[in-house]
Order: structure tokens, then sequence, then C-alpha cells
């Protein structure tokens, strides 16, 4: 079993305990009503960056690994066609990564709409110059657009990889000067590479895993919470993602969206839907939460 897998495997048994338990449950019921209406097609600014979107992002990479996901799963026209949708409902948030595979799912989509009032985010796993290039030269042919909005380094779990991959950074700073970006960031998987997300002054953007239960996060709710305040304090946009924890809160929807909703900390977050009837719920659950 691959180390990728075995983690994911664990992550969902662990997530699945914690569920069950009854201090889980107890803090599930003590999520508060919001004090405002939210819309998942609300427009929103993504920190200082001056990029202005949905604030619900359609995601691409459900259990996305080895360019493959739950939604590119659905195949180009399957998955074009939502996230025509979701555009069609007011969402034009894109959330891609070339991990997933959908870069030409997305380009598909974009075939028929107005690239300017899109916003689109994608990831790289490079972790050196040359490769990072490459790649934002590969991504805008596999997207069919000279330009990408978000650029992010995926899945980042080193503490110190504000100082490891430097070079790389060098490549996003040139790229967003040359207006090949507007902005860069990162995703990350440790609480360590989190935190030293939140003290770089070059990161625009973090994507961050946050729910109320813990499931598949970086470490426990609040002090993911602490670190995301940090960031957003500093002037950072801050996306939230596995907002119902990899499915784990499927059926406490609810509870997760208001919980995400009322933290007051995520200028956005991203939520992969698998079908139109699950996209158009999920938007009805953000309006009535």
């Amino acid at each position: 079993m691959l180390r990728r897998d075995f983690l994911h495997h664990t992550s969902r048994a662990a997530a699945g305990a914690l569920l069950a338990s009854s201090g889980v449950a107890k803090r599930l019921a003590a999520i508060p009503a919001l004090p405002q209406k939210f819309s998942a097609a609300d427009t929103v600014t993504l920190g200082r960056t001056g990029i202005q979107t949905s604030r619900l992002a359609m995601g691409t990479g459900t259990v996305g690994v080895g360019h493959h996901s739950h939604q590119t799963a659905l195949g180009i026209d399957g998955l074009s066609r939502l996230l025509l949708n979701g555009h069609d409902n007011g969402l034009c948030f894109f959330d891609a990564a070339d991990s997933y595979g959908s870069h030409p799912h997305v380009a598909e989509a974009l075939k028929h709409l107005d690239r300017t009032k899109v916003t689109l985010l994608t990831k790289s796993w490079s972790r050196t110059a040359p490769e990072m290039r490459a790649d934002l030269d590969r991504f805008r042919k596999e997207l069919g657009t000279d330009h990408l909005d978000i650029v992010l380094m995926h899945c980042l779990t080193e503490g110190d990889w504000t100082t490891r991959y430097q070079p790389v950074m060098d490549v996003l700073s040139e790229a967003k000067q040359r207006g090949i970006i507007r902005a860069h960031g990162c995703s990350c998987h440790s609480i360590e590479a989190l935190r030293a997300a939140a003290k770089s002054p070059w990161v625009d953007l973090d994507l961050a895993r946050v729910n109320p239960v813990g499931a598949f996060m970086d470490a426990d709710p609040d002090t993911v919470v602490s670190v995301l305040r940090e960031m957003k304090s500093s002037g950072k946009a801050v996306i939230g993602m596995k907002i119902l924890g990899q499915g784990t809160l499927r059926n406490r929807q609810d509870e997760a969206l208001r919980f995400a909703l009322g933290l007051g900390v995520l200028d956005a977050f991203t939520i992969g839907a698998e079908s139109t009837a699950e996209q158009n719920d999920l938007m009805k659950r953000i309006a009535t939460a």
C-alpha cells in the first residue's frame, strides 16, 4: 500500500471513530446559529490579492490523486456540465489541480464562458524551479488560458518549506510580476507547514483543511483555527477545504457549513460535488444555514 493511500485509509478510520464519540456529537450540536444570511454565490475578496470571486469554489479533487478524482470520473463532458451548472447559479470559482487530472475538464467548461469572469485556481507538486516553470507553461496550455489566477504549491508537509523550496517560490513570484499568475500560495498537510505559511510574507493565499470534527485535518480544530486567524490578521486569503471532512460529515452537512461560515476567518471555501443534484442541494443548504 502506498504511503498516501495508507494515510488516507488510517485518517478515514480515525475520522469515523472521532465522529462516533459523544464529545464530537456534543460539539456538533453546540454550533450556534449564524447571525446573518450567506449565499454560495456571494462575492468575496480574497485577502489582499484584489481577486473577487464566489464564496463557494467548485472542487474537482475529492480523493484526488494520480490524476484522478471522484469528479474527473464523471468524464470531461460530465464534469464540465457540472461546472457550468454551478456557474449558471453564480459560482465562478473553479478549484483544479494537476494531481486531480481535472485541467481538461475545466478547459472544456471555460470554452463556454467569459474567462474574465472565472477565478481559476490550480496546484502544482513541483519542488524545483525548472519543474515549476514547466508546470506553468503546461498548465496554461492544458487549461486553454494565457494566465492563471491562483497557483498553489500543493500538499506541503515540511515545517521548513519556506526555505527549502525558495527557488520554487521565486519562480511563482516572477510569474506574478509578469502577469502569468495573479496570486500564489500553498495548500498544507501538516500543522508545521501551516504554521510556516502563516508566518511567511510570500503567501498570498492558503488552502487549509478545516471542519468541526478534525477529519483529515492538520491538527484539532481549535489549533488549526488559531493559525488561520493569524493568517487572516496578516492579510492573507484563507480558503477552507475538507469542510465536510471528505465525506465524514456527509450526513451532518448543515452543522459543518454553519461551522465554516461562522468562523469569520474563511474568505471562501471549496467543496467538490459529484452531481448537479448534490451541487444544487449544497447551494440551498448554504443559503439556509
